[in-house]
């Protein structure tokens, strides 16, 4: 596949190609030892990595666990799809994946999947922000195989787990704000002859990111990861996870649709060119410029500042509800743009909450977007929020969007992808819930204030903090100056008067950034992730399910999410 060059990104030549016997002798010796070592224990890194690398590199696996099954070649995975369903196992046994944003929340939840359901796989390259080898293995193993999101698989496979486990992922030093995405020139040039399947995951997802940091991540990354894509000689399928929020509309049902050219401008456009009234008018290039100034103008103490509003008032200028939102949809737009003949497919996941059922209910990993507020409510620091309480508010649990998304892949990695789907909408998947199953947010609130009556948090002295109904306002008004009267009725200390103040401009803060989502009136439809179900046989749909109209909110949001945050986010150890 031939290499499409921007002006505004810097392009690795397709002229750096594999040579596939520049290892030296000493070289392979040195692997061929590494390979013998089984121990593989954990104050080896070094020797870990060289083994893993030379497995990777050489289509082996570590030597620590032989595969008990037939190899399959692709031309038998691929000779056609099976009659009961879309073949997902079938698809991934013997494939090798690179997949970016390695260490967030939902590729976690993505490899631990894959590995637990699919054994057969090859290898999963993950690309790992590092200075090195050494360090891009230990955050391996503990921001990634040490976490309890892998308990199940560390049952499963007991004191063979570590083996298991480093025999199929493979570390890989790479940042996506860099030429090539980071990867040192050899290795790259490996995994381009080696990868079925590219998945990018990463991405900044603060909602007022400075604004050059978001364009040089969710927006130029998309068109380095892309550029890199074309460049691998057997890569079957690109997988670029967005969000549902890419879209500007806010009301009504939101379709799956990609950006149309006509809504953008990537490279510049002509001079003489007159703007028609339907087009949105945006030039990536001239935001990418705007940035790069603002940079060179802040001083040093205002830079920050400076270009996170920036990245607001741009975001608002063009109808996306902040920076996140915006440069994610250039994401998509550059994937469009420079996709060429690109097996494409895009991922629009809504709001990730915690797992429903798999690896196990409840797992969640950092501060999801409505958590914050639902446990500054808990702790009794929020009476209540500027929210819509009739507004649906589109959650989808973690393992729904994976299960959705490997799916997805088989469906179009296999015999049925077609490169014209890529000039139409087929490849484009909202995995949402509000069409299907909305989830309206007084019930929301009205589930966390009876959770919180019955299992109560606690304040430093082990009192149990009492909390009322939750109050929704119509304006930050509102809501700012209910605060103001609430904490005005006690007598406080100079200091703590000053720690009130924050508070309140925190909040008046946070109402702000939240307004787009807390008064959205938009509802997503998942019409092709409903029609991708329909193609599961009655085993994929045991295995692989995503019925989000299945779902039961009360029960999910009761017993399973609002424990899950407590649990791993808060760390409270004890709940009724």
């Amino acid at each position: 596949m031939g290499t499409v060059s921007l002006n505004l990104f810097p392009i690795i030549s397709s002229r750096q190609k594999l040579n596939r016997n520049r290892v030296s002798t000493d070289q392979r010796l040195l692997r061929k030892k590494s390979i013998t070592d089984t121990s593989l224990r954990v104050n080896q890194i070094s020797a870990k990595i060289s083994s893993l690398y030379s497995c990777a590199y050489n289509g082996k696996n570590s030597g620590v666990l032989e595969k008990d099954s037939v190899s399959l070649t692709d031309g038998q995975l691929n000779s056609e799809m099976h009659d009961d369903g879309i073949g997902i196992v079938d698809f991934f046994c013997g494939k090798k994946l690179l997949i970016t944003g390695a260490t967030g929340f939902l590729a976690k939840v993505l490899v631990e999947k894959i590995l637990r359901t699919m054994p057969e796989v090859d290898t999963i390259f993950l690309l790992i922000k590092a200075k090195d080898e050494e360090a891009a293995m230990e955050r391996l193993m503990n921001e990634i195989i040490k976490t309890e999101l892998f308990k199940c698989l560390r049952e499963k496979h007991g004191m063979l787990f570590e083996n298991f486990i480093l025999s199929k992922l493979v570390p890989v030093v790479g940042d996506m704000r860099k030429t090539n995405i980071g990867i040192e020139e050899e290795v790259a040039n490996r995994i381009a002859t080696e990868v079925d399947v590219i998945i990018n995951s990463a991405a900044t997802t603060t909602f007022d990111e400075r604004f050059d940091v978001a364009l040089d991540i969710n927006t130029k990354g998309a068109a380095r990861i892309v550029n890199f894509a074309k460049k691998c000689e057997k890569l079957k399928l690109y997988v670029h996870v967005s969000t549902a929020y890419a879209s500007r509309q806010r009301q009504g049902k939101i379709i799956e649709e990609s950006f149309g050219k006509g809504h953008y401008v990537v490279s510049g456009a002509g001079k003489n060119e007159a703007p028609d009234k339907h087009v949105l008018g945006l030039n990536i290039q001239a935001e990418i410029k705007l940035a790069s100034e603002m940079v060179e103008s802040s001083k040093e103490n205002e830079m920050d500042r400076n270009l996170k509003d920036l990245g607001m008032r741009r975001a608002q200028k063009y109808g996306w509800q902040n920076t996140y939102s915006l440069t994610k949809a250039m994401g998509e737009m550059v994937v469009e743009d420079t996709k060429g003949e690109l097996p494409v497919i895009i991922i629009r996941p809504s709001i990730i909450e915690s797992t429903l059922r798999e690896p196990f209910s409840g797992w969640i990993e950092g501060n999801r977007m409505m958590d914050p507020i639902i446990l500054l409510y808990g702790k009794g620091k929020l009476p209540g929020f500027f929210s819509n309480p009739d507004m649906a508010l589109d959650v989808v649990p973690a393992d729904i969007v994976v299960n959705s998304t490997l799916a997805a892949i088989a469906k179009h990695g296999g015999k049925e992808s077609k490169v014209e789907d890529n000039n139409s909408n087929d490849h484009v998947y909202q995995i949402t819930s509000s069409v299907a199953n909305p989830l309206i947010t007084r019930d929301l609130l009205d589930l966390a204030f009876q959770h919180f009556s019955l299992s109560p948090c606690f304040d430093r002295e082990g009192n149990p903090i009492q909390i009322s109904a939750f109050k929704f306002f119509s304006s930050i008004e509102d809501l700012l100056s209910d605060m103001k009267s609430t904490s005005s009725n006690d007598e406080i200390s100079p200091r703590q008067e000053i720690i009130r103040r924050k508070s309140i401009e925190h909040f008046k803060y946070m109402a702000n950034l939240y307004q787009p989502y807390t008064f959205f009136d938009g509802r997503f439809d998942n019409n092709k992730v409903e029609k991708l179900l329909e193609c599961l046989s009655e085993e994929e749909r045991k295995d692989f399910g995503f019925d989000v109209s299945s779902i039961d909110w009360e029960d999910y949001i009761t017993r399973v999410h609002f424990h899950g945050v407590r649990k791993h986010v808060m760390k409270e150890t004890a709940l009724k």
